[in-house]
């Protein structure tokens, strides 16, 4: 699994990614919530960019997953704290939560793998959903 600055727009755009496939595959509505909401805008990035950064996060999972041959990935614990452990900006840990619930809420149901992952982010950056709500900054930028 590629490493990334803490705080750097990759790192995040890499738990964006978990989220986009965290159900199995990319979803038509999760991607229309990308759009909605500015997620790559507000990681600062061209789409092009996190594009590549999704890419290579298929690339990390093929060769970290749990996954059964041709079934979908899936995450350990060990991978998402990794991920995870990537964010640790306060401001950063709030902006990414409420882009995995974004995205994981696009589609009107919620995977069991995708209540994991922001279980588990909220666990680990010891965040509470009305910490989400209170904190609504239109851009919060990426630290560097």
């Amino acid at each position: 699994m590629r490493h990334y600055p803490a705080n750097a727009p990759e790192a995040l755009a890499r738990l964006v990614a978990a989220a986009l496939l965290a159900d199995g595959g990319l979803d038509k509505h999760e991607l229309d919530a990308l759009d909605r909401h500015g997620v790559v805008q507000k990681l600062g990035l061209s789409r092009q960019d996190f594009d590549h950064i999704v890419h290579a996060f298929c690339e990390d999972m093929q060769a970290v997953s749990l996954c059964d041959h041709g079934g979908p990935f899936v995450l350990d614990r060990a991978t998402t704290d990794q991920l995870l452990a990537e964010v640790t900006a306060p401001a950063l840990q709030i902006e990414a939560l409420r882009m995995l619930l974004d995205i994981a809420a696009a589609d009107d149901r919620l995977a069991p793998s995708e209540l994991t992952l922001v279980s588990q982010a909220m666990t680990r950056w010891g965040l509470q959903l009305h910490t989400v709500s209170a904190h609504r900054d239109p851009v919060i930028r990426p630290l560097t």
